[in-house]
């Protein structure tokens, strides 16, 4: 049964980030109706896996304050204590991380997983191993980015790339504040986000667990 929640997931607005691939797909449209009727099916079909992939629905965070969400939809593929990543400079201390798998048919936009404030942001060049795996957070381009909650503690979201994702957006900037479930971010075509949870805290989930970028609760800071 389809209900409206589902609905709403398929058929949402697509995100900006996708208005370059839309317009692409409709210029092959144009020109294989001009030229061959293969292209124009070719167009159709790589549009419609964009309308899907840059699909960018409204979530709703809990309105409780001292919950951290998942910054991003997919399949939670580890839970485990590591440090986080070094040219963050938020300690090597390890602390539990959350990481997210994501597949080419979750949404892809990124969200906050807290009230903060974004003090630094590092992007580094890497490799494009299968983003589920462990070492993927160390050989991986990434981009990693601190958050300041407003009770000093410090948490970080990293974004990695995978197989096919060549292409990591940031839309946060250091010192920006930022809210639980807002969007910062997209990753280009399937990838990961990992999440470092303030020191001692642990998360709530397993690995296993479909999160849903914005909503889904990983962590209880007034537990």
């Amino acid at each position: 049964m389809i209900t409206a929640a589902s609905f709403r997931m398929v058929f949402s607005p697509p995100h900006p980030a996708g208005y370059p691939f839309l317009i692409g797909a409709a210029v092959a449209v144009v020109a294989g109706l001009l030229l061959a009727p293969w292209l124009a099916w070719v167009g159709v079909i790589f549009g419609l896996f964009c309308l899907y992939f840059f699909r960018d629905p409204e979530r709703v965070p809990p309105a409780r304050a001292g919950l951290m969400l998942a910054p991003a939809d997919g399949k939670v593929v580890l839970v485990g204590e590591v440090a986080p990543p070094p040219e963050l400079g938020i300690g090597d201390a390890p602390r539990w991380r959350v990481a997210i798998f994501l597949s080419v048919l979750d949404v892809h936009v990124n969200r906050m997983p807290a009230d903060a404030t974004v003090t630094r942001i590092a992007y580094r060049h890497g490799q494009f191993l299968n983003a589920s795996l462990d070492k993927a957070s160390e050989l991986n381009e990434r981009n990693a980015v601190a958050l300041r909650l407003p009770d000093g503690r410090e948490i970080a979201v990293v974004q990695i790339a995978g197989l096919i994702a060549r292409r990591i957006l940031c839309f946060a900037h250091e010192g920006d504040a930022v809210r639980a479930g807002g969007r910062f971010g997209l990753i280009r075509f399937g990838s990961r986000t990992d999440l470092y949870l303030p020191e001692g805290v642990r998360p709530l989930v397993a690995i296993g667990q479909t999160m849903i970028g914005g909503e889904t609760v990983i962590a209880d800071l007034l537990a």
